[in-house]
C-alpha cells in the first residue's frame, strides 16, 4: 500500500518511518528544504519551532516502539534525559528528554532521509486525488501523487481537504507569549528550577517559564493574556531583557555572568485547543483512505509541553490500528482518540478558562468546579496529593483521575489557602516597564 503524507514535522515523519518499517512505500510532501548547509532552519510557516519545547515520555515511548535507534540519536545530539527524583515514598520517574524542537526534528528528518522506504518531496500539497469515492493520493504543484492512504499532518492551520470533516471544537486559548534561547557560558551552573520541566512561575497577571534544553541551551518564555495589549510590548527586545532581570529566578537564568542570549525575542501568539476528529457531521468516514494525524486533531497551549505527545501518540496508535481495510482503521482510531486524546483538549478548555479568571485578578471560584489547574496547586499545600497529581503532570493518568483528590483540594482551597505568588513584579509593574523600555528606543 502507497502512502502519502502531508507535511514532514514530527508527526509526519515519524508516521512515515513507521509506515515503512511495515513495508509500505511512503512519500512526504512539505514545502520546506529542511536545513540549511550552514545548519540554520528557518523553518517558516511554523511558528512553534523555534519556542519552548518538551520532549515527553509518551513521545519516547512511541520512539522505542517503531524507531529505538531515533532516541540514541538524540542523546547523541545533545538532548538529556529528564528524571524526576524519588521523594516521600514515591519512586523515581522518568518524564522524557530535554530538546529543542529544532534539534528533534532534524534529528528525525535525518532518520526519515535514511530510511529505505521513505521518499520527502519538496512541494506544495494542493488537494487530495479521488477516484471511485476513495483517496487516490496527492496534486502536489500540479502534478499528481499516486497513494492508496493519504495522511494529513499538515497541522491545525492546514487547510486540505478541510470542507470534509465536522467542524473543529475549541478555540483561542486566551494567551500570547514570547520566548528567547540562552546558552549557558563554559562553566556556568544551572539556575532554580521547580518542575522537571524547568522553571515555572505565575505572577499576578502574567506566567513566568524556562525550559531546559538540549546541549546547555534553555529557553525563557513570558506569558500574558492575549488582550493584554500593553504587555504586548515584550516582543520587543529592550523590554524583555528589562523584563527578565526583575523576574525572581528568571532573573538568576539571564545573568550575563551565566548565559548569552542565542535568538531574538521570538512572538508566539494564535495559541489553540482544538480537537477535532475524523468523522463528518452525520458520523461517516468522509473519504475513505484519508486519516488525519497530528495538530489536525488536537492541538492544546503549548504552555504546558503536550503538543508533540498527543500527536506521536496517535500515530503510533493509528499505524498499529492500520492492519488491512483503512476505513475501519480510521473509525477505530476516531474512537480511541475520543478516549486518549480528547480528554487533552478538555482539560485545557478548562484549565486555561479559569487561568485567565484568575490572571485577570479573580480568586478562585469555588461555585465552580476545580480544574486540573487547581487540584495541581493545591498538591504544594498538601504534597501527599502528588500521588495522584504526578501521574497526571506525567500524562500517565488521564486528567479524570484527579477526581479522586478533588475533595481534598477544595478543601483546602475553602479554608482560604491560595497558591504562593510573588509579591513583585506585578502586571502594572511589568507594564510600566515595558512602557519605559520602549520610549528608550
Amino acid at each position: 500500500m502507497k502512502a502519502a503524507i502531508v507535511g514532514a514535522g514530527p508527526t509526519g515523519l515519524f508516521t512515515a518511518i513507521a509506515l515503512a518499517r511495515r513495508g509500505h512505500p511512503v512519500a512526504v510532501v512539505d514545502r520546506d528544504p529542511g536545513p540549511a548547509a550552514d545548519g540554520s532552519w528557518p523553518r517558516r510557516g511554523v511558528m512553534q519551532f523555534h519556542h519552548p519545547h518538551g520532549v515527553r515520555e509518551q513521545v519516547l515511548q512511541a520512539i522505542r516502539a517503531e524507531m529505538p535507534e531515533v532516541e540514541a540519536a538524540l542523546l547523541a545530539a545533545g538532548a538529556e534525559r529528564s528524571i524526576v527524583p524519588a521523594a516521600d515514598g514515591r519512586p523515581a520517574m522518568a518524564v522524557g528528554l530535554r530538546c529543542r524542537r529544532m534539534v528533534f526534528e532534524r534529528v528525525l528528518r535525518e532518520a526519515a532521509i535514511a530510511e529505505a522506504g521513505v521518499t520527502i518531496v519538496q512541494g506544495s500539497a494542493e488537494d487530495v486525488l479521488r477516484a471511485r469515492g476513495r483517496a487516490a493520493g496527492l496534486r502536489v504543484d500540479g502534478g499528481e501523487l499516486a497513494a492508496d492512504l493519504v495522511v494529513n499532518a499538515s497541522g491545525r492551520a492546514g487547510r486540505i481537504t478541510d470542507d470534509l470533516r465536522a467542524p473543529a471544537e475549541g478555540g483561542d486559548c486566551g494567551m500570547s507569549y514570547v520566548s528567547r534561547h540562552y546558552a549557558l557560558l563554559p562553566g556556568a551552573e544551572h539556575g532554580p528550577v521547580n518542575s522537571p520541566l524547568g522553571l515555572i512561575t505565575r505572577f499576578h497577571g502574567f506566567l513566568a517559564g524556562m525550559f531546559l534544553q538540549d546541549n546547555r541551551t534553555v529557553s525563557v518564555f513570558l506569558a500574558r493574556l492575549s488582550s493584554d495589549r500593553e504587555l504586548a510590548g515584550l516582543r520587543h527586545q529592550e523590554a524583555f531583557d528589562a523584563a527578565v532581570r526583575v523576574l525572581p529566578g528568571i532573573a538568576e537564568w539571564t545573568e550575563p555572568d551565566r548565559t548569552r542570549p542565542t535568538t531574538p525575542v521570538l512572538a508566539g501568539a494564535g495559541l489553540h485547543n482544538s480537537f477535532r476528529g475524523q468523522l463528518d457531521a452525520g458520523g461517516r468516514v468522509p473519504l475513505p483512505g484519508l486519516v488525519h494525524l497530528g495538530d489536525a486533531v488536537c492541538t492544546t497551549n503549548p504552555t504546558a509541553g503536550r503538543g508533540i505527545a498527543t500527536s506521536l501518540m496517535q500515530a503510533r496508535q493509528f499505524v498499529r490500528t492500520l492492519k488491512g481495510d483503512v476505513e475501519s482503521a480510521t473509525v477505530a482510531f476516531d474512537e480511541w482518540c475520543t478516549g486518549h486524546i480528547r480528554p487533552w483538549f478538555d482539560d485545557h478548555v478548562a484549565w486555561d478558562a479559569d487561568e485567565i479568571r484568575q490572571w485577570a485578578g479573580e480568586d478562585v471560584d469555588l461555585d465552580r468546579p476545580l480544574t486540573s489547574g487547581h487540584v495541581v496547586a493545591a498538591a504544594q499545600a498538601d504534597p501527599s496529593l502528588m500521588r495522584i497529581v504526578g501521574p497526571y503532570l506525567a500524562m500517565k493518568a488521564l486528567p479524570a483521575t484527579l477526581a479522586e483528590v478533588k475533595p481534598r483540594a477544595r478543601e483546602i482551597f475553602a479554608g482560604g489557602w491560595r497558591p504562593p505568588v510573588p509579591a513583585t513584579p506585578t502586571r502594572d509593574e511589568l507594564a510600566a516597564l515595558v512602557r519605559r523600555s520602549t520610549a528608550l528606543k
